[in-house]
């Protein structure tokens, strides 16, 4: 175990906060128990951050690292021996290059701070999820995180072209290229990105941008069939030209409730149908793109394929629809003990898992508080929460869902990462092989097991 005055000789007395002054602080925005810790260090830059390491990797400290701490598997979830090392003040947001098309940016940076960069110089990172204000980009990129816009542009790893770690014992890989062809030897960026800071700390990266989009058209929709839905996803990636940026399926059972806790009960759409879309496409040319995008509606209402529709006509109206989809307060408080899942599988399986669940939970685990289902359709990405009136029961209900998610070969977690919550249920989406070859490379890199320790494996 350190002494916090090494700490505070490397990074400064007021960067450093002891354990009794962290237990008025709760663990993070999830869970409201104080938290426990040997003390909690913020490094500057690189360097300062460098050094604590080689510190802590001489002494067998183990850290934890911590960004927005909204993450949803107890990611930074410590006792009162480990060393919290937060990333902060590494928040530097470089001039987004026009001509590169490509931003520097550390990994203290909040992802809506640099969304907001690049669109004062017209231009478009393409990450964006509802944490946007309060997650940090480092955050993101150890989790791999998805969001609204990964059916166009991609996952937070396709975001990356360049990136700088420190290792567990405090060396340093920089590789900050601007460029995406670069095939000399390892792709070393990649063992990083998704690793939930157990291989290494990611502490700068080079990302991918695009021009922004001119025009943005947004519709809900309503159907009848499953078919229905992934036939219409299909035909408008195809006939919107590659412009279809969201597909958000909401189920009737969330999509209703929410309209009543936001709207007072007063639905967009007339009626009720078993599912509803939330689907944008953003262009380069608003009245050709406003006008392609009611044909494409048009003609999927005329095929019989959707049953109503509703074309936002301002920004005000579009916020609303997204309101229905992104906000979460009352579904908190309906859960007392709430239940979620983040899970990936094909689409052409999802109705049947769905349908599963509901079964299962209705003759298992009579007392659950409801079924809400959502998520990134293009991606093949479903968010599936229920809640319980007590915590007795929590872990038979996570069990029953992810071996369904086994038995439908999907993943138990398509981004939000692996943490603490669900390491025990790894082995349902991947192979002993696997899981060895992760330990493998976790003693390789980590051989003192100081970063991260008891996350993900």
């Amino acid at each position: 175990m350190i002494d916090l005055e090494d700490a505070r000789q490397i990074v400064g007395a007021r960067n450093v906060i002891d354990a009794a002054a962290l237990r008025d602080r709760p663990q993070d925005f999830w869970i409201n128990t104080p938290t426990q810790a040997l003390g909690l260090v913020k490094p500057a830059d690189t360097g300062e951050l460098a050094a604590l390491l080689a510190l802590c990797h001489k002494h067998s400290q183990a850290v934890i690292f911590e960004g927005g701490r909204t993450n949803l598997v107890g990611a930074t979830q410590s006792d009162g021996e480990t060393l919290l090392i937060s990333l902060e003040r590494l928040n530097q947001i470089g001039a987004p290059d026009s001509k590169g098309m490509t931003i520097e940016v550390g990994a203290g940076a909040v992802v809506e701070a640099v969304q907001q960069r690049c669109t004062a110089d017209d231009l478009r990172f393409g990450l964006d999820f509802g944490a946007r204000g309060s997650a940090m980009i480092g955050g993101a990129l150890s989790t791999n995180a998805g969001g609204f816009q990964a059916l166009r542009y991609g996952v937070a790893r396709d975001q990356v072209l360049g990136l700088e770690c420190v290792l567990a014992d405090g060396t340093v890989l920089s590789h900050l290229t601007p460029y995406s062809k670069d095939n000399t030897g390892y792709d070393l960026k990649h063992l990083f990105i998704g690793s939930e800071g157990t291989l290494g700390v990611i502490t700068r990266a080079v990302l991918k941008l695009h021009p922004a989009p001119r025009s943005v058209n947004t519709a809900l929709l309503a159907f009848e069939t499953f078919d229905a839905v992934a036939e219409t996803l299909g035909m408008m990636r195809r006939d919107l030209h590659g412009t279809l940026s969201s597909f958000e399926i909401m189920w009737a059972e969330f999509f209703h409730f929410n309209v009543d806790a936001l709207l007072g009960g007063r639905s967009p759409i007339e009626g009720r149908f078993p599912y509803y879309i939330l689907c944008e496409s953003e262009g380069f040319d608003p009245e050709e793109d406003a006008g392609l995008f009611e044909r494409v509606v048009g003609l999927a209402l005329e095929a019989g394929l959707i049953a109503d529709a509703v074309i936002a006509t301002s920004s005000r109206q579009r916020a609303e629809l997204w309101k229905i989809r992104e906000d979460f307060e009352a579904e908190m408080q309906l859960f007392k003990t709430m239940i979620d899942f983040d899970v990936s599988l094909p689409v052409a399986s999802m109705e049947a898992f769905v349908n599963d669940v509901q079964r299962r939970l209705d003759e298992e685990v009579p007392d659950h508080l409801g079924l809400h289902v959502l998520g990134h359709l293009g991606d093949g990405n479903l968010h599936v929460t229920t809640g319980l009136p007590t915590p007795e029961g929590k872990g038979e209900v996570r069990a029953l869902v992810y071996a369904l998610i086994a038995g439908y070969s999907g993943s138990i977690s398509a981004e939000h990462g692996v943490g603490v919550a669900k390491r025990d249920y790894l082995h349902y989406s991947r192979t002993p092989a696997e899981l060895a070859t992760m330990r493998l490379l976790k003693s390789a890199l980590d051989p003192k097991g100081i970063l991260n320790p008891g996350k993900v494996i």
